[in-house]
């Protein structure tokens, strides 16, 4: 096992409690399998001509389309302040990717007071996360691109209030208070760069078992009929950039567990390989760049989170209190 891969076994450990199994993936494996070279596209005649009888033999697997893809579909949104894909199957959205800069964080054109939240119609009614899954639920309709994020238009922040943008996030101790604060950090980012790109979204990691050593995946899920899923963790990529083209971009991925969080806890006791947010999630998020732009975010800032106590800001802001 490589160093790489004990430091995020590591990382995670000292973010969730427990190991997780899904972010357990080495850069050196990851070079290994980039080395790998494909099978050469030369195929004999003989090959092709049995290739071909297969598509136009006795049988016509694709014959299904007729009446219906099954999917998956990941219902893609794109949106003045955010784009997002959603998770049919889990209610959630997979990722949400927004954009910040020092313009546009400066504008206040809108107030959050004016802003509801609302299911998102582009999706199936039979696959939407619903306002009621949430009602008593004992969690909260976290916003994955924040509010706050987003005041340049009215009708900008509004969008960040469709159910697509929201998880099911501890209230108490993390929504309110840690994940804030790291909302808080991401903002700050653009007072050292112009330009700032982040990715959120839902894991749902394994569990090692006590009673017999197994790692097993394990989340509630809310709602009646049970329908969303409550992720046991949460990512964020962020992709700060120099302002040049063809700049240098300084990468930073950290994953967090959804749960209380002491707001003296590191933020860098949450960082990651990117490659390990990868492997957990699914997704790839710079294979387009390349090695020699890349810089490590929390080398070149100070990664630490500031505390604002949320209720202080509610007050000050005249925010209702969180609705279940």
């Amino acid at each position: 096992m490589s160093k790489t891969t004990l430091a995020v076994i590591a990382v995670v450990s000292a973010a969730s409690g427990a190991a997780a199994a899904a972010a357990l993936y080495s850069s050196s494996e990851r070079t290994r399998i980039s080395q790998v070279k494909p099978a050469s596209s030369s195929a004999s005649p003989d090959t092709r001509r049995a290739s071909k009888a297969l598509l136009t033999g006795p049988v016509d697997p694709a014959g299904l389309f007729q009446y219906g893809f099954p999917g998956p579909v990941n219902d893609l949104a794109t949106r003045h302040s955010l784009v997002s894909s959603f998770d049919r199957r889990l209610r959630n959205p997979t990722w949400v990717a927004e954009h910040i800069t020092p313009e546009s964080l400066a504008l206040n054109n809108a107030d959050r007071k004016h802003s509801a939240f609302v299911e998102d119609e582009s999706v199936p009614l039979k696959f939407r996360a619903k306002l009621t899954d949430y009602f008593r639920s004992g969690y909260d309709r976290g916003h994955q691109v924040p509010a706050a994020d987003a005041k340049f238009t009215q009708e900008a922040m509004n969008e960040t209030f469709y159910l697509t943008n929201m998880c099911p996030q501890v209230g108490d101790g993390f929504n309110r208070d840690y994940w804030f604060h790291f909302e808080d950090f991401c903002r700050r980012l653009t007072k050292t760069y112009p330009s700032v790109r982040i990715v959120t979204g839902p894991l749902y990691l394994p569990r090692r078992d006590p009673t017999d050593g197994k790692w097993r995946v394990s989340y509630e899920v809310i709602g009646s009929p049970p329908s969303v899923a409550v992720p046991t963790h949460f990512y964020k990529v962020i992709f700060a950039e120099d302002g040049k083209t063809g700049g240098n971009v300084s990468l930073g991925a950290f994953v967090l567990p959804n749960a209380r969080i002491p707001n003296d806890k590191p933020l860098t006791d949450f960082e990651v390989p990117i490659e390990a947010v990868e492997r957990a999630s699914g997704l790839e998020f710079a294979e387009k760049l390349p090695l020699g732009r890349r810089k490590r975010l929390c080398a070149e800032v100070n990664c630490s989170i500031i505390v604002r106590q949320f209720e202080d800001r509610r007050r000050t802001k005249g925010l209702p209190s969180p609705r279940w």
